[in-house]
């Protein structure tokens, strides 16, 4: 059946908004309404004659609400064959008229477990017999024309103008919608109970819901496909929902370094203003300074080369001036809590740079998890929002790091844990040094960074590379003395590491022959 007219509508909203609208249009038509609760209050209120759901049913509306729809005379009209014999006879028989429309969105759970609501309040609002009604209607979209959500009123409207009657792609994919909103719905309370009511942090079933916010232009490559999707609550607001001030479409590449910036500018969130330059996901320089174009001059100088084509984050919002500065070296991508007019006026020149406004930062502390996808599963692990303090670290050399010694050791640590493994950061003065990022031993990691230094120090002629007299960190133990040497040759004078190696006091003794000054975490972030 490819047509169906529509003569019998049965609505039941929480979300109100054009209700009316759609009522009003419904009934020009002369399509018969019938609806419950409020949603029938509503369309009275309009004028419109409605029919009560308990009129159909023979039974009123009961239980505080909870039982109205549950009955055959709802889901007999919703679920009925038409044209199949033994099914028209069984309606005829019991008196059930058949439903063309069902317009049904469901109790707000999510908006009600965000407010903070106690759980008697959550429970109340697990809609029952709206998902039912959905789909039945969306199984039987031969017959019937199901709709979930209001932003499809203008096209079932366009449907209907002509024929009254909708056709049986619309009704298909009106079906393929609202099966996916039940979907949505059931998982986010199956993620209340597991992980709010239950505690449980790895539930035996993992449902996820997410919306599609956007088709991207490609993927990581050309040839790949993308999209960008959002969770269904959003715990922590980042780039998605970020205002986009100028410049083209973001790539998907785009997304997932800018979010490697924006993570570690959260970092120091609430000090001094710090830069962030990234690229491939990885820092190339991260600085903090009393002033912001301080920051971005000593985050650049890290690394300059890497820097062209980079992303760039501050933990403060931008000025002119420093505007001016970053649009000096080609960047794709500036992210920041906000941008005075003088900041915008000078990105404007630069129109294929996208500026991205973010609603504060991200607290990088927050629990949560993540996932990676491998073939044939889901790798799903707690976030790493581990975090250490000066108070935590153990001084395992015979001198003990200075007082700015330990401020560039944990300056260091901040930035490695955002590094990919290996990792080896440089840090002197509250900015890097040098990096070495992903390598396959520590030791390699270790001559990259200096050997990036070097190229800075040739590159701005200093008298010599940052790496002299800096606080090295790795993300890992050195299980051999080598990585930790080819950090004394370079200049570094302390270290911070987790330790934890079999070999620790090797590496320990070539610390003290060296005349390092070395703290333990006892904790490690790899970053693979």
């Amino acid at each position: 059946m490819s047509e169906v007219a529509i003569g019998r509508a049965l609505l039941s909203v929480s979300d109100k908004s054009r209700l009316v609208e759609l009522g009003q249009a419904l009934a020009a038509r002369g399509v018969e309404l019938v609806s419950t609760g409020g949603t029938a209050r509503a369309l009275r209120e309009a004028g419109l004659e409605v029919r009560d759901v308990s009129d159909v049913t023979g039974f009123p509306e009961m239980m505080d609400g909870r039982v109205k729809t549950l009955h055959p005379m709802v889901h007999g009209g919703l679920l009925a064959v038409r044209d199949d014999a033994a099914h028209a006879a069984a309606m005829q028989e019991h008196g059930i008229g058949a439903i063309d429309l069902v317009v049904v969105n469901l109790y707000p759970f999510e908006a009600t477990v965000a407010k903070g609501a106690e759980r008697d309040e959550i429970i109340e609002n697990i809609d029952i017999g709206g998902p039912s009604m959905v789909r039945s209607a969306a199984k039987n979209h031969r017959y019937v024309t199901i709709l979930t959500d209001p932003a499809d009123y203008d096209a079932l409207l366009a449907e209907i103008e002509s024929s009254g009657a909708t056709s049986l792609d619309f009704r298909k994919r009106m079906a393929a919608k609202a099966f996916a909103a039940t979907a949505a719905y059931d998982a986010a309370i199956g993620q209340w109970f597991a992980y709010a009511d239950q505690g449980e942090t790895f539930p035996a079933r993992r449902a996820m819901a997410s919306t599609l916010a956007g088709e991207l232009r490609y993927g990581e490559n050309p040839h790949q496909k993308a999209a960008l999707y959002v969770p269904q609550r959003v715990v922590a607001k980042g780039l998605p929902q970020a205002e986009q001030v100028q410049g083209k479409e973001l790539s998907y590449n785009n997304y997932n370094d800018a979010n490697a910036a924006l993570e570690l500018a959260a970092e120091f969130a609430g000090g001094d203003p710090a830069v962030v330059i990234v690229k491939h996901a990885n820092p190339c320089g991260v600085a903090q300074r009393a002033s912001l174009l301080d920051a971005w001059t000593d985050a650049l100088h890290c690394d300059s080369v890497s820097a062209f084509g980079g992303i760039v984050a501050t933990n403060v919002p931008l000025d002119g001036t420093t505007a001016e500065a970053i649009c000096e070296i080609f960047t794709e991508v500036v992210v920041a809590p906000g941008a005075d007019e003088a900041a915008r006026a000078a990105f404007a020149k630069k129109k294929n740079l996208r500026l991205l406004i973010t609603d504060g930062l991200p607290d990088p502390r927050r629990p949560g998890v993540t996932q990676v996808t491998i073939t044939g599963g889901l790798l799903v692990q707690t976030r790493d929002n581990g975090a250490i303090s000066e108070q935590d670290l153990k001084i395992v050399t015979k001198r003990e790091p200075s007082e700015q010694e330990l401020k560039d050791c944990l300056f260091a640590w901040t930035v490695a844990r955002h590094v990919k493994s290996n990792a080896i950061v440089y840090a002197k003065d509250g900015a890097t040094a040098g990096i070495g990022a992903g390598q396959m031993n520590r030791r390699d990691s270790s001559r990259i960074a200096a050997m990036k230094a070097a190229e800075a120090a040739e590159t701005y002629r200093w008298a010599e590379p940052r790496t002299r007299g800096s606080a090295v960190a790795s993300d890992a133990f050195f299980p051999f003395a080598d990585g930790l040497l080819a950090a004394a040759e370079a200049g570094a004078t302390a270290i911070i590491q987790p330790g934890g190696s079999i070999r620790d006091e090797e590496v320990i003794a070539a610390a003290d022959e060296h005349d390092l000054a070395m703290v333990f975490t006892g904790m490690r972030h790899f970053r693979h």
